[in-house]
């Protein structure tokens, strides 16, 4: 089994240390032709928020890793997307890319919860990961035999978060629940361009963690 995996978030790298494959490349930049030139069985994309050539995805195996139950939560910033809709629990999904986004069968799903912070969510991410793309490599030969078409018709899509979106505005004071201020800024921490509160000179106030008293 030859692989190619593109990533470049620390999880991510976390991840490819547990996929056990006979050849493993990492690739950390957008440099596709690597991929040419390796000729891989399988191509992963693990944490990549670039867009990838039609030519790779049409001439390889490419499975890329979604935080999301798909085919819920397709689209950008999917951790985000379910924490500000008070979501409780989500599913690593790996899937085969296709001309859609977020569209293609899925070949592995397991839920996890979205409990606690960040690194405690990529930590179940990674566990998952790990589990997934070792499960898909061992069945390379026969992925026909484990992929799962997606429902189209019960799919939502959500945009990516902008770093405009991570300000909390006084006005918000009137519409939200503490419960909502709390998944904001902990689904906004470090590596995410973190929640803020503009002050009247201008400067921005980081918020990087909260709690909720009674």
């Amino acid at each position: 089994m030859k692989l190619v995996y593109y990533g470049y978030r620390d999880w991510a790298f976390e991840v490819f240390r547990g996929v056990k494959a006979k050849e493993k490349y990492l690739v950390t930049t957008q440099d596709y032709d690597i991929v040419d030139s390796i000729k891989p069985d399988l191509v992963f994309f693990v944490g990549w928020s670039y867009k990838i050539p039609e030519n790779i995805v049409n001439d390889y195996t490419c499975v890329c890793l979604h935080p999301s139950p798909l085919p819920k939560y397709r689209g950008g910033s999917p951790i985000q997307n379910q924490i500000l809709r008070n979501e409780k629990d989500s599913s690593v999904s790996l899937f085969i890319m296709d001309e859609g986004l977020d569209t293609g069968d899925v070949l592995y799903q397991s839920e996890f919860s979205l409990s606690g912070s960040l690194d405690d969510i990529f930590d179940r991410i990674v566990t998952i990961g790990v589990r997934g793309i070792n499960y898909i490599t061992n069945n390379a030969n026969n992925l026909n035999n484990i992929k799962t078409k997606q429902d189209d018709s019960v799919a939502t899509f959500f945009r990516r978060k902008k770093q405009s979106d991570s300000e909390i505005k006084i006005s918000d004071f009137e519409k939200y629940e503490p419960e909502y201020f709390y998944n904001k800024i902990r689904c906004l921490n470090n590596p995410y361009p973190n929640a803020f509160i503009r002050c009247k000179n201008g400067e921005k106030l980081f918020i990087l963690s909260t709690r909720i008293e009674s």
